[in-house]
């Protein structure tokens, strides 16, 4: 295990001018109406707008669906977006409050309305949710899609007020969607945690484990994330950036472990060429289902990421903490 606390030099804080706008998805569910409330006061830390964003999906039942029933689908998706705006608008009174009916399924609706700069964000689970632990499908398609941020609200009551944020990095790397993290943890006031994990037993009886020493691993690890850092902390002067290397024979495991403590859990996640391939990897699969604190995934280019076998970390070392659309 290492650690590494350090802040940098003080100095005005740059604030969340950089974190755009905020869209939430608002389907009746009591998960949609935390969510709602928990992403209006992300954007009034970043002093941005709320758009509540309700889709009925008629567009898709236009052919057997009566006139009536899509009536009755708008209306009711209209006073839904009504009490949700009234309740954000009771406890934040000075946030603006936009509201959009879409008559398209719920991902694409969401994905236009946040266009090129906004933040996404969802509950756990919604209407069709069949359990606690279970993300939604609108949830994981949103995750898996969306080529902007989305956060998807995990926790209830267990959540905690606030919080360090942290993000799961593997190297220098990570560092633009790393500067994403670190704007969050600027908007709060909090401290960035960088949490790299290492699986040193993942390759076992391969020729991995038989070439790497796994010491040297680690002091690779610890090297690359504390690289990663001192950018962070140069870019943001008066942010606390601190790190640490686990090694671990479960990497979502200690993920998860780690958002026991966390404001928001932030994951950077690869998005195929041409929409080919998997978007999410197990590791973030099992973190969205069983974090203990908002998650966020933030999509990073194709030709930002490097390509390599699965499992395998910057610089060829083994069982670090994957990048999305790995194993």
């Amino acid at each position: 295990m290492n650690h590494d606390t350090t802040q940098g030099p003080a100095a005005p804080a740059v604030g969340a001018g950089d974190l755009g706008p905020v869209v939430a998805g608002v389907d009746g569910s009591v998960q949609a109406r935390s969510a709602a409330l928990w992403a209006a006061a992300e954007a009034d830390r970043r002093r941005r707008p709320l758009h509540l964003v309700h889709a009925s999906g008629t567009d898709n039942r236009a052919l057997y669906a009566s006139v009536e029933t899509i009536e009755k689908a708008r209306e009711a998706g209209r006073d839904l977006l009504a009490e949700t705006a009234e309740l954000v608008e009771e406890r934040f009174p000075d946030l603006a409050v936009t509201k959009e009916y879409s008559s398209r399924e719920a991902v694409t609706a969401l994905r236009e309305a946040a266009g090129a700069d906004g933040t996404i964000v969802v509950g756990s689970r919604g209407l069709g949710g069949f359990g606690a632990l279970l993300l939604g499908s609108v949830g994981l398609g949103v995750a898996a899609r969306a080529k902007v941020p989305v956060i998807v609200v995990r926790g209830g009551d267990e959540r905690p007020g606030d919080g360090a944020v942290v993000a799961a990095v593997r190297g220098s790397d990570d560092l633009p969607w790393a500067r994403y993290a670190a704007r969050e943890a600027e908007a709060r006031k909090a401290e960035l945690r960088l949490l790299t994990v290492w699986a040193p037993l993942a390759h076992v009886g391969t020729a991995a484990v038989l070439l790497d020493d796994i010491d040297g691993v680690a002091r690779d690890r610890v090297r690359e994330t504390g690289r990663l850092a001192e950018t962070l902390r140069a870019e943001f002067p008066g942010l606390t950036v601190t790190t640490e290397v686990e090694g671990s024979r479960s990497v979502p495991g200690l993920l998860v472990e780690a958002s026991h403590h966390a404001g928001l859990l932030v994951l950077g996640a690869h998005r195929p060429p041409f929409g080919i391939g998997r978007s999410l990897g197990h590791v973030t699969h099992a973190v969205l289902h069983h974090a203990h604190c908002p998650v966020a995934i933030v999509p990073r280019a194709s030709a930002d990421t490097e390509e390599g076998t699965p499992g395998e970390a910057v610089g060829g070392t083994a069982g670090a903490t994957p990048r999305e659309g790995e194993e």
